[in-house]
């Protein structure tokens, strides 16, 4: 049995595909051959896991595109093709590719070029939405996999472990398992971004009155960002990761360490989540049910603002007031239930899973 998964282009929904990939595999056993396709950025994501025999890049370049792809299908001899991804041009190479059994989603005209198809639910010509996490499980079950859990899962390797050794002696971190982890990056747009002052007053008090180190998470892009926050922050134990080693792997590795991890709604938060780390995630332009986990312990703080959830990849209002009056103060109360709850083990997780805090608009001001 030989299956082609074409796994999601963004970070974060790359790490919830991953429990399609454990039911595939544990559907189908150790003598099928399941390739990954997927951007070449993500490569390092799946590192430590064991669901995929090979992994080929597929993107816009000719010699990654439709017709290299489905040249290199047909010449393996593809039974299944799985596309947890909507866009046309999976589907197209999957076609192309002559596999025999292609799977998906019905959108954007691609529904014939499908052997078994899902059509996703409406309210008239709107999509209902949905967790994201659902509709990926949904696609296991029509490759006849048995209900999974929706848990997401990554691991690190000795290699990854070793660079997260390396960035916490450079840092001078404390190893007793006291680190928050602030992510502020949001590839989205710049809606989805909160301030540098808010995640700046948030590192300091969470340093200075609740003793945990704090280490501001960053690509390569946003470098500056997260010295700008330390910053502002003006704290001993606030660092930043712009001046250490940068990649996935590394960034794996420190984030196993972390006791929570405090977002904006972008791919790294779902990554740590993947690796077991609590998370807080801050909301505005975007409604918390798209990435919601049961399986999860994670908050998703947001303002009781009434043009919340407008999808703008910039503000149309022109005001941003779903983030920026959604300050430090605001925030600080749920670091702390959460921390509270991470120092009782024997307590239920249960009101933990599917949290939402809406702060009443103007409290923090």
């Amino acid at each position: 049995m030989k299956i082609a998964v074409f796994l999601p282009n963004w970070l974060g929904d790359f790490a919830m595909a991953t429990p399609v990939l454990r039911a595939l595999r544990g559907r189908y056993g150790p003598d099928a051959h399941i390739i990954g396709l997927m951007r070449p950025y993500l490569a390092d994501v799946l590192r430590g896991t064991d669901w995929l025999d090979e992994q080929w890049f597929f993107e816009k370049k000719p010699e990654r595109g439709v017709r290299a792809t489905a040249r290199r299908m047909r010449e393996a001899g593809i039974d299944m093709a799985l596309l947890t991804t909507n866009s046309l041009r999976p589907a197209l190479a999957a076609w192309l590719g002559r596999a025999r059994q292609r799977l998906g989603y019905a959108r954007y005209g691609r529904g014939p070029l499908l052997t078994n198809k899902i059509y996703p639910k409406r309210e008239g010509r709107k999509i209902v939405p949905a967790r994201m996490i659902d509709s990926y499980l949904a696609l296991a079950e029509l490759a006849d996999c048995p209900p999974e859990s929706p848990r997401l899962e990554l691991h690190t390797i000795a290699e990854e472990r070793a660079q997260a050794d390396l960035v916490f002696n450079n840092l001078g971190l404390r190893r007793d398992g006291r680190l928050v982890l602030i992510n502020s990056s949001g590839a989205y747009g710049g809606a989805k971004l909160w301030s540098v002052r808010h995640f700046a007053k948030l590192s300091q008090r969470i340093a200075a009155e609740l003793d945990h180190d704090v280490v501001v998470c960053c690509g390569p892009s946003e470098r500056e960002i997260a010295r700008d926050i330390v910053a502002a922050a003006d704290h001993p134990r606030v660092f930043s990761m712009a001046d250490q080693p940068m990649g996935l792997g590394v960034a794996k590795g420190v984030f196993e360490r972390g006791r929570l991890m405090i977002s904006t709604d972008s791919g790294p938060r779902h990554v740590a989540a993947a690796l077991g780390v609590p998370t807080i995630s801050i909301y505005g332009p975007m409604i918390p049910i798209w990435s919601e986990n049961p399986s999860q312990l994670a908050m998703h703080v947001y303002l009781d603002i009434e043009c919340a959830g407008c999808k703008g990849r910039t503000c149309p209002l022109g005001h941003h007031r779903c983030m920026e009056d959604l300050d430090a103060d605001s925030v600080f109360p749920s670091v702390v239930e959460m921390l509270d709850h991470l120092d009782q083990p024997d307590e239920d997780d249960a009101a933990f899973r599917l949290r939402h805090v809406k702060v009443p608009y103007g409290s923090g001001q």
